[in-house]
């Protein structure tokens, strides 16, 4: 570092350089989700795919950087749910919180509908995350105002179906996927409910689901070098 503070040019390179990588990055994953090219990425960006790798050694390691900001932002939204008066509107704003985040962002979505084994960032972030959906469930159970019945893998079915809604409509209906989730949200209520001949899911059914997509699409964790991305 010279004197007085001031960064060399490589480094206000390198930096421009990572600003650039996550911007175009922040467009590609939200557009085509976790998968998206990673020399596409680089392309948009003017750079080669080594100067990427190089600031992020992994697939993952530039998602978590990417998505880390509405992470932090949709745990403080849900916090805030959770902190809500009425139970029902607690468990409404959750639902609405997660599917909202989601709605746009395709790579948010295959986040929250994936499971990354053996990585903490991730792993923490879930657990998070399904630790105050269940709370705000129960809370709204032990009211009396959601089905007993609910699960908190149900939640995450709902977070599935209602990411293909917002896919599948974001052009043509951008809000789509909030007439569903508000038409579930009835379905959730504890009056005048139906029968459910199907069990709910355990949380190891639930793992099982989310893990299987990473193992078939184990590039999110290929290492410097591999051929892509």
């Amino acid at each position: 570092m010279p004197s007085g503070g001031i960064p060399s040019p490589a480094r206000r390179d390198a930096r421009r350089n990572r600003e650039r990588l996550l911007e175009c990055a922040r467009r590609a994953f939200a557009d085509q989700g976790a998968e998206a090219a990673l020399d596409g990425i680089a392309r948009d960006a003017d750079l080669v795919v080594g100067t990427l790798y190089r600031h992020f050694p992994t697939r993952l390691d530039l998602l978590c950087v990417v998505l880390e900001p509405k992470l932090r932002g949709v745990i403080d939204e849900v916090e805030a749910a959770l902190g809500l008066e009425d139970p029902w509107e607690a468990f409404r704003s959750l639902l609405e919180v997660l599917c909202a985040a989601q709605a746009g962002d395709r790579a948010f979505g295959d986040f929250l509908a994936r499971r990354f084994p053996g990585d903490d960032r991730t792993e923490t972030v879930h657990r998070e995350i399904c630790a105050l959906a269940q709370r705000v469930l129960e809370r709204a159970q032990a009211a009396g105002v959601v089905r007993p019945d609910v699960t908190g893998a149900d939640l995450f079915l709902l977070l599935w179906a209602s990411s293909r809604v917002a896919e599948t409509t974001r052009h043509a209906a951008p809000s789509m996927w909030r007439r569903h989730v508000y038409l579930t949200l009835d379905g959730f209520r504890a009056s005048t409910r139906l029968n459910l001949t199907d069990p709910a899911w355990d949380a190891g059914q639930l793992n099982r689901a989310l893990t299987e997509p990473v193992k078939q699409a184990h590039r999110c964790t290929r290492p410097v070098g591999s051929a892509d991305v």
